[in-house]
Protein backbone atom coordinates (compact mmCIF):
# COMPACT_ATOMS: atom_id res chain seq x y z
CA UNK A 1 0.00 0.00 0.00
CA UNK A 2 1.63 3.62 -0.99
CA UNK A 3 1.86 5.98 2.26
CA UNK A 4 1.29 9.51 1.52
CA UNK A 5 4.16 11.29 3.27
CA UNK A 6 4.28 14.74 5.15
CA UNK A 7 5.57 16.29 1.93
CA UNK A 8 2.60 14.83 0.08
CA UNK A 9 0.25 18.06 -1.36
CA UNK A 10 -3.21 17.28 -1.45
CA UNK A 11 -4.37 20.08 -3.05
CA UNK A 12 -1.40 20.41 -5.13
CA UNK A 13 -1.95 16.85 -6.50
CA UNK A 14 -5.77 17.13 -7.27
CA UNK A 15 -5.75 21.00 -8.45
CA UNK A 16 -2.74 21.21 -10.82
CA UNK A 17 -0.99 18.87 -13.77
CA UNK A 18 0.92 16.00 -12.78
CA UNK A 19 0.47 12.67 -12.61
CA UNK A 20 -2.95 11.11 -11.16
CA UNK A 21 -3.52 7.61 -10.94
CA UNK A 22 -3.88 4.63 -8.59
CA UNK A 23 -0.71 5.49 -7.07
CA UNK A 24 -1.98 9.18 -6.33
CA UNK A 25 -5.68 8.10 -5.58
CA UNK A 26 -3.76 6.11 -2.73
CA UNK A 27 -1.79 8.71 -1.18
CA UNK A 28 -5.13 10.85 -1.57
CA UNK A 29 -6.89 8.59 0.83
CA UNK A 30 -3.71 7.94 2.92
CA UNK A 31 -3.42 11.52 3.37
CA UNK A 32 -7.08 12.07 4.82
CA UNK A 33 -6.84 8.61 6.70
CA UNK A 34 -3.71 9.71 8.75
CA UNK A 35 -5.23 13.40 9.57
CA UNK A 36 -8.81 14.04 9.15
CA UNK A 37 -8.74 17.92 8.72
CA UNK A 38 -7.17 16.69 5.32
CA UNK A 39 -10.90 16.05 4.46
CA UNK A 40 -10.96 20.34 4.47
CA UNK A 41 -8.69 20.20 2.19
CA UNK A 42 -10.12 17.85 0.00
CA UNK A 43 -13.57 19.96 -0.38
CA UNK A 44 -11.65 23.23 -0.66
CA UNK A 45 -10.11 21.47 -3.70
CA UNK A 46 -13.50 19.73 -5.26
CA UNK A 47 -14.98 23.51 -4.67
CA UNK A 48 -12.01 25.28 -6.67
CA UNK A 49 -12.51 22.23 -9.64
CA UNK A 50 -16.09 23.06 -9.92
CA UNK A 51 -16.26 26.46 -10.29
CA UNK A 52 -13.53 26.05 -12.85
CA UNK A 53 -15.97 23.69 -14.35
CA UNK A 54 -18.34 26.06 -14.27
CA UNK A 55 -16.65 28.67 -16.00
CA UNK A 56 -16.00 25.09 -18.44
CA UNK A 57 -11.98 25.84 -17.86
CA UNK A 58 -11.69 22.61 -16.97
CA UNK A 59 -9.80 19.82 -19.09
CA UNK A 60 -11.06 16.29 -19.37
CA UNK A 61 -8.36 15.25 -17.63
CA UNK A 62 -9.47 17.84 -15.21
CA UNK A 63 -12.83 16.31 -14.73
CA UNK A 64 -11.51 13.23 -14.01
CA UNK A 65 -9.40 14.89 -11.43
CA UNK A 66 -12.77 16.10 -10.10
CA UNK A 67 -14.96 12.87 -10.27
CA UNK A 68 -12.35 10.83 -8.27
CA UNK A 69 -12.24 13.62 -5.59
CA UNK A 70 -15.52 13.75 -5.74
CA UNK A 71 -16.12 10.05 -5.50
CA UNK A 72 -14.04 10.27 -2.19
CA UNK A 73 -16.29 12.46 -0.45
CA UNK A 74 -19.00 10.33 -1.10
CA UNK A 75 -20.80 12.58 -3.70
CA UNK A 76 -21.15 9.85 -6.18
CA UNK A 77 -24.37 11.48 -8.04
CA UNK A 78 -21.67 14.07 -9.43
CA UNK A 79 -18.66 12.25 -9.55
CA UNK A 80 -20.38 10.07 -12.09
CA UNK A 81 -21.49 13.25 -13.99
CA UNK A 82 -17.97 14.59 -13.88
CA UNK A 83 -16.29 11.21 -14.80
CA UNK A 84 -18.98 10.70 -17.75
CA UNK A 85 -16.88 14.17 -19.31
CA UNK A 86 -13.84 13.32 -18.60
CA UNK A 87 -11.37 11.57 -20.94
CA UNK A 88 -12.84 8.15 -20.96
CA UNK A 89 -9.38 6.73 -19.83
CA UNK A 90 -9.00 3.48 -17.63
CA UNK A 91 -9.01 5.87 -14.02
CA UNK A 92 -12.38 7.47 -15.17
CA UNK A 93 -14.01 4.34 -16.05
CA UNK A 94 -13.16 2.42 -12.86
CA UNK A 95 -14.21 5.34 -10.99
CA UNK A 96 -17.53 5.00 -12.61
CA UNK A 97 -17.23 1.13 -11.62
CA UNK A 98 -17.04 2.17 -8.12
CA UNK A 99 -19.71 5.40 -8.23
CA UNK A 100 -22.48 3.33 -9.85
CA UNK A 101 -21.67 0.26 -7.11
CA UNK A 102 -22.12 2.99 -4.38
CA UNK A 103 -25.15 3.98 -6.28
CA UNK A 104 -26.24 0.30 -5.79
CA UNK A 105 -26.21 0.72 -10.14
CA UNK A 106 -25.06 -2.82 -9.75
CA UNK A 107 -25.42 -3.39 -14.15
CA UNK A 108 -23.46 -0.46 -14.39
CA UNK A 109 -20.76 -0.83 -12.40
CA UNK A 110 -20.12 -4.56 -14.13
CA UNK A 111 -19.83 -2.59 -17.39
CA UNK A 112 -17.75 -0.21 -16.41
CA UNK A 113 -15.50 -2.81 -14.87
CA UNK A 114 -15.59 -4.76 -17.86
CA UNK A 115 -15.06 -1.32 -19.50
CA UNK A 116 -11.90 -0.22 -17.24
CA UNK A 117 -10.32 -3.80 -17.33
CA UNK A 118 -10.52 -3.43 -21.33
CA UNK A 119 -8.74 -0.09 -21.35
CA UNK A 120 -5.96 -0.94 -19.26
CA UNK A 121 -6.98 -0.79 -16.15
CA UNK A 122 -5.34 -4.00 -13.51
CA UNK A 123 -6.94 -6.78 -14.10
CA UNK A 124 -7.22 -8.18 -10.90
CA UNK A 125 -8.44 -5.40 -9.10
CA UNK A 126 -11.28 -5.31 -11.80
CA UNK A 127 -12.55 -8.77 -10.92
CA UNK A 128 -12.13 -8.14 -7.46
CA UNK A 129 -14.43 -5.08 -8.20
CA UNK A 130 -16.81 -7.76 -10.66
CA UNK A 131 -16.87 -10.05 -7.51
CA UNK A 132 -18.06 -7.41 -4.87
CA UNK A 133 -20.67 -6.46 -7.22
CA UNK A 134 -21.73 -10.05 -7.37
CA UNK A 135 -21.92 -10.58 -3.79
CA UNK A 136 -23.95 -7.03 -2.81
CA UNK A 137 -26.45 -8.92 -6.48
CA UNK A 138 -26.49 -12.17 -3.66
CA UNK A 139 -25.08 -13.86 -6.21
CA UNK A 140 -21.71 -15.35 -4.07
CA UNK A 141 -21.44 -18.47 -6.64
CA UNK A 142 -21.00 -15.71 -9.36
CA UNK A 143 -18.49 -13.81 -7.02
CA UNK A 144 -16.81 -17.08 -6.10
CA UNK A 145 -16.23 -17.41 -10.15
CA UNK A 146 -14.50 -14.46 -10.28
CA UNK A 147 -12.16 -15.03 -7.52
CA UNK A 148 -10.93 -18.52 -8.86
CA UNK A 149 -10.01 -16.82 -12.42
CA UNK A 150 -7.14 -14.93 -9.86
CA UNK A 151 -3.76 -16.20 -9.14
CA UNK A 152 -0.32 -15.56 -8.07
CA UNK A 153 0.40 -12.81 -5.75
CA UNK A 154 -3.21 -11.37 -5.92
CA UNK A 155 -4.39 -14.29 -3.65
CA UNK A 156 -1.91 -13.16 -0.47
CA UNK A 157 -3.56 -9.71 -1.19
CA UNK A 158 -5.84 -8.77 1.77
CA UNK A 159 -8.11 -7.35 -0.73
CA UNK A 160 -8.24 -10.64 -2.27
CA UNK A 161 -8.49 -12.52 1.10
CA UNK A 162 -11.17 -10.16 2.75
CA UNK A 163 -13.32 -10.51 -0.63
CA UNK A 164 -13.01 -14.45 -0.17
CA UNK A 165 -13.84 -13.99 3.14
CA UNK A 166 -16.88 -12.05 2.86
CA UNK A 167 -17.87 -14.75 0.00
CA UNK A 168 -17.94 -17.89 1.78
CA UNK A 169 -19.55 -16.29 4.87
CA UNK A 170 -22.96 -15.81 3.02
CA UNK A 171 -22.44 -19.98 2.22
CA UNK A 172 -22.50 -19.68 6.69
CA UNK A 173 -18.61 -20.79 6.74
CA UNK A 174 -18.17 -18.44 9.47
CA UNK A 175 -14.97 -20.21 10.72
CA UNK A 176 -13.78 -20.17 7.38
CA UNK A 177 -14.14 -16.46 6.92
CA UNK A 178 -12.64 -15.35 9.90
CA UNK A 179 -9.51 -17.33 9.06
CA UNK A 180 -9.27 -15.44 6.03
CA UNK A 181 -10.28 -11.92 7.76
CA UNK A 182 -7.71 -12.99 10.22
CA UNK A 183 -5.31 -13.18 6.88
CA UNK A 184 -6.34 -10.08 5.55
CA UNK A 185 -5.62 -8.23 8.42
CA UNK A 186 -2.02 -10.06 8.97
CA UNK A 187 -1.07 -8.95 5.02
CA UNK A 188 -2.78 -5.48 5.66
CA UNK A 189 -3.20 -4.62 9.73
CA UNK A 190 -5.19 -1.55 8.53
CA UNK A 191 -7.53 -3.31 5.99
CA UNK A 192 -10.63 -1.39 6.37
CA UNK A 193 -13.16 -4.74 4.84
CA UNK A 194 -11.48 -7.33 7.31
CA UNK A 195 -11.21 -5.00 10.23
CA UNK A 196 -14.76 -5.08 9.88
CA UNK A 197 -15.76 -8.57 8.47
CA UNK A 198 -13.96 -9.85 12.17
CA UNK A 199 -15.87 -6.29 14.25
CA UNK A 200 -18.59 -8.09 13.37
CA UNK A 201 -18.11 -11.77 13.83
CA UNK A 202 -16.58 -10.56 17.36
CA UNK A 203 -19.56 -8.22 18.23
CA UNK A 204 -22.07 -11.32 17.41
CA UNK A 205 -20.19 -13.76 19.59
CA UNK A 206 -20.47 -10.87 22.58
CA UNK A 207 -16.94 -10.16 22.40
CA UNK A 208 -17.85 -6.11 22.44
CA UNK A 209 -14.40 -5.03 23.76
CA UNK A 210 -12.55 -6.44 20.98
CA UNK A 211 -14.84 -5.63 18.45
CA UNK A 212 -14.78 -1.82 19.14
CA UNK A 213 -11.21 -1.95 18.73
CA UNK A 214 -11.11 -3.42 15.17
CA UNK A 215 -14.21 -1.00 14.40
CA UNK A 216 -12.20 2.01 15.41
CA UNK A 217 -9.41 0.81 13.27
CA UNK A 218 -11.65 0.39 10.40
CA UNK A 219 -13.24 3.87 10.87
CA UNK A 220 -9.75 4.82 10.67
CA UNK A 221 -9.29 4.44 7.13
CA UNK A 222 -10.62 7.04 4.52
CA UNK A 223 -13.32 7.00 3.20
CA UNK A 224 -14.47 4.66 6.11
CA UNK A 225 -17.60 2.19 5.47
CA UNK A 226 -20.99 3.94 6.70
CA UNK A 227 -21.73 0.37 8.42
CA UNK A 228 -18.20 0.50 10.06
CA UNK A 229 -19.37 3.87 11.35
CA UNK A 230 -23.13 3.09 12.68
CA UNK A 231 -21.48 0.28 13.99
CA UNK A 232 -18.97 1.79 15.99
CA UNK A 233 -21.56 4.70 17.17
CA UNK A 234 -24.05 2.34 18.53
CA UNK A 235 -21.44 0.34 20.38
CA UNK A 236 -20.30 3.75 22.22
CA UNK A 237 -23.49 4.41 22.94
CA UNK A 238 -24.21 1.03 24.77
CA UNK A 239 -20.71 1.99 26.91
CA UNK A 240 -22.44 5.65 27.41
CA UNK A 241 -19.57 7.42 25.26
CA UNK A 242 -22.37 9.75 23.54
CA UNK A 243 -19.58 12.53 22.74
CA UNK A 244 -17.36 9.58 20.55
CA UNK A 245 -21.21 8.32 18.96
CA UNK A 246 -21.79 11.58 17.94
CA UNK A 247 -18.39 11.92 15.85
CA UNK A 248 -19.76 8.55 13.76
CA UNK A 249 -22.79 9.80 12.82
CA UNK A 250 -21.30 13.39 12.27
CA UNK A 251 -18.32 11.83 9.89
CA UNK A 252 -20.95 9.81 7.66
CA UNK A 253 -23.24 13.52 7.15
CA UNK A 254 -20.03 15.05 6.49
CA UNK A 255 -20.00 12.74 3.67
CA UNK A 256 -23.73 11.71 3.35
CA UNK A 257 -25.45 14.78 4.19
CA UNK A 258 -28.70 13.66 3.00
CA UNK A 259 -28.48 10.09 4.62
CA UNK A 260 -31.70 9.92 7.24
CA UNK A 261 -30.67 7.13 9.08
CA UNK A 262 -27.43 9.36 10.32
CA UNK A 263 -29.48 12.21 11.32
CA UNK A 264 -31.84 10.57 13.43
CA UNK A 265 -28.55 8.63 14.87
CA UNK A 266 -27.04 11.63 15.33
CA UNK A 267 -29.97 13.62 17.01
CA UNK A 268 -30.58 10.73 19.79
CA UNK A 269 -27.18 10.56 20.57
CA UNK A 270 -26.37 14.10 21.19
CA UNK A 271 -30.10 13.71 23.22
CA UNK A 272 -28.34 10.93 25.32
CA UNK A 273 -25.04 12.69 25.65
CA UNK A 274 -27.15 15.95 27.38
CA UNK A 275 -29.35 13.47 29.70
CA UNK A 276 -25.76 11.98 30.52
CA UNK A 277 -24.29 14.67 31.59
CA UNK A 278 -27.39 15.91 33.60
CA UNK A 279 -27.63 12.45 35.48
CA UNK A 280 -23.42 12.07 36.16
CA UNK A 281 -23.80 15.94 36.92
CA UNK A 282 -26.84 14.98 39.50
CA UNK A 283 -25.23 11.87 40.73
CA UNK A 284 -22.16 13.99 41.82
CA UNK A 285 -23.91 16.18 43.58
CA UNK A 286 -25.90 13.64 45.21
CA UNK A 287 -22.74 11.67 46.19
CA UNK A 288 -21.43 15.41 47.60
CA UNK A 289 -24.34 15.99 48.87
CA UNK A 290 -24.25 12.04 51.33
CA UNK A 291 -20.72 13.11 52.44
CA UNK A 292 -21.48 16.39 53.75
CA UNK A 293 -24.32 15.23 56.05
CA UNK A 294 -22.17 12.87 57.60
CA UNK A 295 -22.26 13.75 61.29
CA UNK A 296 -18.56 14.80 62.71
CA UNK A 297 -19.32 12.41 65.10
CA UNK A 298 -18.73 9.29 63.53
CA UNK A 299 -14.57 10.41 63.37
CA UNK A 300 -12.72 9.60 66.06
CA UNK A 301 -12.17 13.66 67.22
CA UNK A 302 -10.39 14.50 70.17
CA UNK A 303 -12.30 15.54 73.10
CA UNK A 304 -10.69 19.43 72.20
CA UNK A 305 -12.00 19.21 68.79
CA UNK A 306 -15.09 17.82 69.61
CA UNK A 307 -16.23 20.54 71.95
CA UNK A 308 -15.53 22.96 69.72
CA UNK A 309 -17.40 21.57 66.90
CA UNK A 310 -20.87 21.20 69.27
CA UNK A 311 -19.95 24.60 70.27
CA UNK A 312 -20.49 25.52 67.15
CA UNK A 313 -22.94 24.27 66.37
CA UNK A 314 -20.96 22.04 63.81
CA UNK A 315 -22.94 18.52 63.40
CA UNK A 316 -21.91 17.67 59.77
CA UNK A 317 -19.26 17.81 57.58
CA UNK A 318 -21.14 20.17 55.65
CA UNK A 319 -21.22 22.47 58.40
CA UNK A 320 -17.80 22.12 59.13
CA UNK A 321 -16.73 23.16 55.12
CA UNK A 322 -19.06 25.89 55.64
CA UNK A 323 -16.29 27.17 57.79
CA UNK A 324 -13.00 28.71 57.17
CA UNK A 325 -9.55 27.35 58.95
CA UNK A 326 -10.06 31.25 61.07
CA UNK A 327 -13.17 30.85 62.26
CA UNK A 328 -11.93 27.98 64.03
CA UNK A 329 -9.54 29.78 65.46
CA UNK A 330 -10.88 31.70 66.49
CA UNK A 331 -13.22 29.56 68.56
CA UNK A 332 -12.33 28.61 72.37
CA UNK A 333 -9.78 26.03 73.56
CA UNK A 334 -9.26 25.79 69.16
CA UNK A 335 -5.57 25.60 68.48
CA UNK A 336 -3.46 24.62 65.83
CA UNK A 337 -3.50 20.87 67.00
CA UNK A 338 -7.00 20.81 65.97
CA UNK A 339 -7.20 22.36 63.30
CA UNK A 340 -4.60 19.71 61.92
CA UNK A 341 -6.52 16.56 62.88
CA UNK A 342 -9.57 18.96 61.23
CA UNK A 343 -7.82 19.01 57.93
CA UNK A 344 -6.73 15.48 58.05
CA UNK A 345 -10.27 14.13 58.41
CA UNK A 346 -11.93 16.56 55.77
CA UNK A 347 -8.86 15.15 53.51
CA UNK A 348 -10.27 11.40 53.54
CA UNK A 349 -13.10 12.53 52.56
CA UNK A 350 -11.83 15.27 49.65
CA UNK A 351 -13.19 18.29 51.53
CA UNK A 352 -11.32 21.31 53.13
CA UNK A 353 -12.31 23.76 55.45
CA UNK A 354 -14.16 26.56 53.95
CA UNK A 355 -14.65 25.37 50.61
CA UNK A 356 -18.66 26.36 50.65
CA UNK A 357 -18.07 29.34 52.81
CA UNK A 358 -17.61 32.13 50.13
CA UNK A 359 -20.69 30.46 48.17
CA UNK A 360 -23.12 28.80 50.68
CA UNK A 361 -22.61 31.68 53.18
CA UNK A 362 -26.02 33.67 53.61
CA UNK A 363 -25.80 37.81 54.65
CA UNK A 364 -28.53 37.06 57.36
CA UNK A 365 -31.19 39.61 57.58
CA UNK A 366 -30.46 41.98 60.84
CA UNK A 367 -32.51 41.25 63.89
CA UNK A 368 -32.44 43.42 66.36
CA UNK A 369 -31.34 41.54 69.68
CA UNK A 370 -31.91 43.84 71.77
CA UNK A 371 -35.81 43.68 71.49
CA UNK A 372 -35.53 40.21 72.85
CA UNK A 373 -35.80 38.98 75.96
CA UNK A 374 -31.93 36.76 77.25
CA UNK A 375 -34.35 33.35 77.04
CA UNK A 376 -35.53 34.58 73.09
CA UNK A 377 -31.97 35.72 72.35
CA UNK A 378 -30.61 32.26 73.74
CA UNK A 379 -32.92 30.11 71.53
CA UNK A 380 -31.95 31.96 68.19
CA UNK A 381 -28.37 31.55 68.88
CA UNK A 382 -29.25 27.47 69.26
CA UNK A 383 -27.67 24.92 66.50
CA UNK A 384 -29.99 24.14 64.35
CA UNK A 385 -29.36 20.57 64.90
CA UNK A 386 -30.80 20.92 68.31
CA UNK A 387 -34.24 20.58 66.60
CA UNK A 388 -33.11 16.73 66.08
CA UNK A 389 -34.76 17.14 62.21
CA UNK A 390 -34.98 14.50 60.05
CA UNK A 391 -32.44 13.70 57.28
CA UNK A 392 -34.02 15.06 54.70
CA UNK A 393 -34.91 18.24 56.41
CA UNK A 394 -31.12 18.61 57.93
CA UNK A 395 -29.83 18.40 54.13
CA UNK A 396 -31.85 20.86 52.88
CA UNK A 397 -30.35 23.09 56.17
CA UNK A 398 -26.69 21.85 54.96
CA UNK A 399 -27.78 23.23 51.12
CA UNK A 400 -28.99 26.83 52.13
CA UNK A 401 -26.40 27.03 55.07
CA UNK A 402 -28.74 27.09 58.13
CA UNK A 403 -26.48 27.03 61.16
CA UNK A 404 -28.95 27.99 63.67
CA UNK A 405 -32.26 28.38 64.51
CA UNK A 406 -32.07 32.10 64.56
CA UNK A 407 -31.22 31.41 60.44
CA UNK A 408 -33.56 29.23 60.03
CA UNK A 409 -36.68 31.45 61.58
CA UNK A 410 -35.33 34.31 59.12
CA UNK A 411 -36.63 31.80 55.96
CA UNK A 412 -40.08 31.66 55.03
CA UNK A 413 -41.96 28.62 54.12
CA UNK A 414 -41.91 28.94 50.54
CA UNK A 415 -37.83 29.56 50.71
CA UNK A 416 -37.22 26.47 52.24
CA UNK A 417 -39.81 24.52 49.84
CA UNK A 418 -37.88 25.87 47.01
CA UNK A 419 -34.64 23.92 48.01
CA UNK A 420 -34.29 20.71 46.19
CA UNK A 421 -36.07 17.12 47.94
CA UNK A 422 -38.04 19.84 50.46
CA UNK A 423 -41.68 19.09 50.82
CA UNK A 424 -44.80 19.88 52.62
CA UNK A 425 -43.64 16.60 55.19
CA UNK A 426 -40.22 18.28 55.77
CA UNK A 427 -41.72 21.54 56.49
CA UNK A 428 -44.79 20.60 58.49
CA UNK A 429 -41.96 19.00 60.70
CA UNK A 430 -40.17 22.14 61.11
CA UNK A 431 -43.18 23.71 61.68
CA UNK A 432 -43.98 21.37 64.77
CA UNK A 433 -40.54 21.49 66.32
CA UNK A 434 -40.17 25.43 66.08
CA UNK A 435 -43.65 25.47 68.10
CA UNK A 436 -41.76 23.67 71.11
CA UNK A 437 -39.92 27.10 71.66
CA UNK A 438 -43.17 29.48 70.60
CA UNK A 439 -41.36 30.46 67.27
CA UNK A 440 -42.28 30.34 63.93
CA UNK A 441 -40.90 30.93 60.58
CA UNK A 442 -40.59 34.48 58.84
CA UNK A 443 -44.19 35.73 57.70
CA UNK A 444 -46.11 33.17 59.64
Amino acid sequence: MVTATSEFDLKQTILFDGPFGPIETDQLTQAVSYDFTQFDVLREAINELELKEMREELSPAGRVRLGVSLYLAGRYDLSVAALKKGDSGALALYYLARSFFALRRYDEALKHYDLAQKSGYSVDVCRLGRAEVYRYQNQPEESLKELDKLSGAIEQTAEYLYQRGATVSMYGNLDEAVKLYERAVAADKNHPGALFGLALERERGGYDEEALDLYKRAAAHFPANVGTLFNLGLLYEDLEQYEQAVSCYQRILDAYPTNQKARLFLKDAKASSEMHIDEEAQRKKDRIGQVLSIPVSDFELSVRSRNCLKSMGIASLGDLCAHTEQELLNSKNFGETSLVEIREMLTLKGLQLGQFAPNNKQTPEPVEMETLTPDEQAILLRPVTDLNLSVRARKCMNRLSIQTIGELVRKTADELLECKNFGVTSLKEIRERLTVYNIKLRGE
